[in-house]
């Protein structure tokens, strides 16, 4: 089963054509347009918080643990 070709998109266009009539069409691919934006918008948010929330979790190294800085603090004794 390969691709979608030109003929198969033509004969699904046509039948959409035929079910929702050609003065409705540009709306519904209006609407389709702007669906398809605010996924990737929301898409796009999501990457973005998951990144922050990234960069919150990991700052190990301006901010070491008691117990690092006990062993850092304390002589060591030889």
């Amino acid at each position: 089963m390969g691709m979608i070709g030109g003929w198969e998109l033509l004969l699904i266009f046509f039948i959409v054509l035929l079910v929702f009539g050609a003065k409705r069409l540009p709306d519904i691919a209006k609407s389709l347009g702007k669906s398809v934006q605010e996924f990737k918008k929301a898409k796009d948010d999501i990457l973005n918080y998951s990144e922050d929330d990234k960069k919150q979790k990991s700052p190990e190294k301006s901010n070491p643990s008691p117990a690092k800085e006990l062993a850092e603090s304390t002589p060591e004794s030889k």
